[in-house]
Formats: C-alpha cells, sequence, structure tokens
C-alpha cells in the first residue's frame, strides 16, 4: 500500500454525509452573515457612487479605518470563542458563559478607545491615507459620527464568536440580517433625503450605520432574555473577571490574536494608503473593489471559522487524529470553493463595475484590472486563511500565526509595495498585485506547521 493511500484513507472515512451535514449547518450561516456584512459596505458604496469619486475614495478611506478597528474587537473576541468551542465539545456551559463574559468585557472596553480616537481625531486618520482636503473633510464627517457605533459592534462580535462555537452561528446571522436591512433604508432615506429627510450624503451613510447597529443590539439583547438563551449573561458571570488563572488563558490567547488581527488590518489599511499615493484613481477604483473582495471572499471566511468550531470542538474532546485530518478535508474543500468563487467573479467584472455609475471611463478600466487580480488572489489566500482562522487558532496555536502574518506582511509585503510606490513608481495595477505577494510565502509556512502537529491542543484542562 502506497503512502499516498495511506493518506487519503482517512480522510475518504471522514467524507461523509454526517460531516457535509456539520459543516453545511455551521458554515452556512456565517457565509451569509458575512455577505451580508459586507453587503453593506458595497451598498454604502453604490449608493454613493451616485454622488461623486470624492465621496466614493472618502468611504473606501474611512471604511477601513473603521474596519482595522472592527477587525482588532474580532481578534479579542476570538480568545473568548476558541476557548467556547472547546468548553461546547465537552459540553460546559459555566465555562461558555464565562469565557462570552471576558470577550465582551474586552471588546466594550477598546471600542470605547477607538470611539475616543475617531470622535475626536478623525482628519488625523483620514490625512494618513491620502492629501486631499475634500476627501478628508468628508471621511472626517463619516468617522465621527461611525465611530460611536464601535460599542454595538463591539457587543455583535463577542456574541457572534460565541454563537458559532455552540454551533448556532444562524442566529447572529439572523440579526445582522435585520442590521442590514436597517441600513440600507437608513441609507436610503439619509443619504438622498426621501422621506422628508435632509439629503445628508456621506454624512447621512454614518447615521445610518450608528442606528442600524443599536437596533441590531437592542433585537439581540429581546432574543436572549425571552428564550432565557445559554448567553443570557447576569451579573455573576462577570465574576471570571477576578478569577487570575481565567483571565491569563483569555488573555493568552485574546493577545497574540487581537495583536495579529490589528497588524494584519493596519497593513490592509497600510495597502490603501499606498495605493492612494498613486492616484485618485488607483484609490477610487480600490475603494470600490473592497466591498466587492469581501463578499468574494465570504465562502473562504465561513469554512474557515466553521474550521475553528469544527476543529475546536474535536480538540476539547481529545480526538487529535480526527481533529488532524478533519482539518486537512476543510482546507481541501475552502481551496476548490474558492476556485470556484474566483472563476464566477472574474466572468463576470464587466456587470459588476458597470454598477458604479459616477466613475470615469479611465477609474472604470482600472477597477476591471483590478476584479482581474483578485480572481487569482483570493485563491492564493485560501489555504493561508484556512489554517490561521481556523485550524491553527483552535489548537491555541496563536503566537505561530501572529509571527506569521508579521514576518510575511511587514517585513516583506508591505515594503515590496513601498518600493513600488516610491522607487519605481510603478502603476495602480501594479501596485495591486504586489498586495498578494506576501501570499506566497504564508503558503510554505502554513503547511509547514500544519504538518508539525503542534497546535494539536486541549486548551481548557
Amino acid at each position: 500500500m502506497t503512502n499516498s493511500t495511506l493518506t487519503l484513507n482517512p480522510l475518504f472515512q471522514i467524507f461523509d454525509r454526517e460531516f457535509l451535514k456539520r459543516l453545511t449547518f455551521i458554515a452556512l450561516p456565517i457565509i451569509l452573515q458575512s455577505i451580508l456584512f459586507s453587503s453593506k459596505g458595497l451598498i454604502d458604496i453604490l449608493m454613493l457612487s451616485q454622488l461623486s469619486e470624492v465621496d466614493i475614495a472618502a468611504m473606501g478611506i474611512a471604511a477601513k479605518a473603521l474596519f482595522v478597528t472592527t477587525i482588532l474587537l474580532s481578534g479579542i473576541a476570538t480568545g473568548g470563542g476558541i476557548l467556547s468551542a472547546q468548553y461546547w465539545g465537552v459540553r460546559n456551559e459555566n465555562g461558555i458563559k464565562q469565557s462570552t463574559a471576558l470577550s465582551l468585557f474586552a471588546t466594550v472596553s477598546f471600542a470605547a478607545l477607538f470611539c475616543f480616537i475617531f470622535f475626536f481625531y478623525p482628519h488625523l486618520i483620514m490625512g494618513i491615507a491620502t492629501s486631499s482636503d475634500a476627501i478628508i473633510e468628508r471621511g472626517s464627517e463619516y468617522l465621527t459620527i461611525v465611530g460611536i457605533s464601535l460599542f454595538s459592534s463591539a457587543i455583535i462580535v463577542s456574541f457572534t464568536a460565541s454563537f458559532r462555537s455552540i454551533a448556532q452561528p444562524k442566529i447572529s446571522t439572523f440579526f445582522s440580517a435585520c442590521g442590514i436591512v436597517c441600513n440600507i433604508f437608513l441609507n436610503w432615506v439619509l443619504i438622498f433625503g426621501h422621506l422628508g429627510a435632509p439629503a445628508l450624503g456621506i454624512k447621512g451613510a454614518a447615521i445610518a450605520t450608528l442606528i442600524s447597529g443599536i437596533i441590531e443590539v437592542l433585537l439581540l439583547w429581546c432574543y436572549l432574555f425571552i428564550t432565557q438563551h445559554l448567553l443570557k449573561l447576569n451579573i455573576k458571570d462577570f465574576n471570571i473577571l477576578f478569577s487570575f488563572s481565567k483571565l491569563k488563558l483569555f488573555s493568552s490567547l485574546s493577545l497574540p490574536t487581537t495583536c495579529n488581527f490589528l497588524l494584519w488590518s493596519i497593513g490592509i489599511f497600510s495597502y490603501h494608503a499606498l495605493m492612494g499615493a498613486t492616484s485618485v484613481e488607483g484609490l477610487a477604483a480600490l475603494s470600490v473593489l473592497t466591498p466587492i473582495e469581501s463578499i468574494s471572499l465570504s465562502f473562504l471566511v465561513g469554512i474557515a471559522n466553521a474550521s475553528a468550531v469544527i476543529i475546536g470542538n474535536e480538540l476539547g474532546a481529545k480526538r487529535y487524529q480526527t481533529a488532524y485530518y478533519q482539518a486537512m478535508l476543510l482546507t481541501i474543500i475552502a481551496i476548490f470553493i474558492t476556485s470556484l468563487v474566483a472563476i464566477i467573479l472574474f466572468l463576470s467584472r464587466y456587470h459588476l463595475v458597470m454598477l458604479f455609475s459616477a466613475l470615469t471611463l479611465e477609474t472604470r478600466a482600472l477597477a476591471i484590472t483590478f476584479i482581474e487580480i483578485l480572481s487569482i488572489g483570493i485563491v492564493l489566500r485560501s489555504l493561508p486563511t484556512t489554517l490561521v482562522v481556523g485550524v491553527l487558532r483552535a489548537g491555541g496555536d496563536v503566537k505561530f500565526c501572529l509571527y506569521q502574518d508579521l514576518l510575511t506582511q511587514w517585513a516583506f509585503g508591505i515594503p515590496l509595495a513601498i518600493i513600488g510606490v516610491f522607487v519605481f513608481h510603478l502603476p495602480p495595477q501594479w501596485i495591486y498585485m504586489l498586495f498578494f505577494a506576501e501570499t506566497l510565502f504564508k503558503w510554505g509556512a502554513c503547511i509547514y506547521r500544519f504538518k508539525s502537529k503542534k497546535w494539536l491542543n486541549t486548551l481548557i484542562d
């Protein structure tokens, strides 16, 4: 019997109807939630694209700043999610509630800090990515208001991580859908001035985001209390804040993950700023592409997060061999699904760009080229995303994830893009292509770490 047969047989044994049913049950709601979240940004850009390219560019930069903060909050909540997944593997409900309480306290605390920064220093943040006074002014209007919505985001990401960990992602997906519907309606009213409201433009988009976030949180809290759900927290659940051992475990998972998410998201913002240094057309095209990219990656994000739950449950129950082969199978599925999405994205590139009526012919052509590059780029991201976001973190291998992203992005990807912009003065499409160079190194590092099996850890003992 050959080595390849020995490797493939366990995969065939795992790849059955029960496994696919479980993956679909967990992944589909996460995919839908990711699409809904991304579509909110796409709808904002689509509506503002009817006004001017300045609004599009301003929205793109401000949305990236908000994205960085949201990713940071997600990184903090991930620590609680990792613990909750392993507690759920042994059905420890008290552990799940305590992990959620820790996440909630930490995310809200950090949300307060960034709310302060967005409210008092929006011009400073916008000035990082552009020197255009008009873009800075429009984007600052947006950031000042939308920063308050970070409190809603903190609550939502904490509960979303816990819902996913206990295999109930459809609950948070439902309430996300409610928030999206509210946001779309309020955008229509406040951006364009319908139903007697003033036409506020980009400021109206910010108010719509703030109000819809508040509505989403209120609906979620009502659901938890009416149903007496497992995640309905009481004051006594926050006693965990006074347990040094629990805080130490949570911090050991959350701090590296938070640093990882923060540095990665700042890197994404840096890429956006570098594109702004090429031309206004490049910045506008990238702003258009950002929500399209997020939607395209939704299937990959869904599988990666489902992987974290599935593998976390297996590791919590100490079924290490099963976890290893399930992780291998989930990675193969992620690459296959992402390749299909890439083909669809490439074939629909002209139709997507035509949705943005305010774009000039030059910006429109550039956006089409960006989509063609993205079609290859998302396939390159498939394996690293699945292993880092899902598999390795499920076993608490958070430091490796941090070091890998730090080295590939900040020691290679960003310096390479800086050289392309300021030394060789490359056109925007070549700079955008350089954004994906770091993923080539991540493949080798992730595969090596996966095969080492050092990530196969039970954390809750």
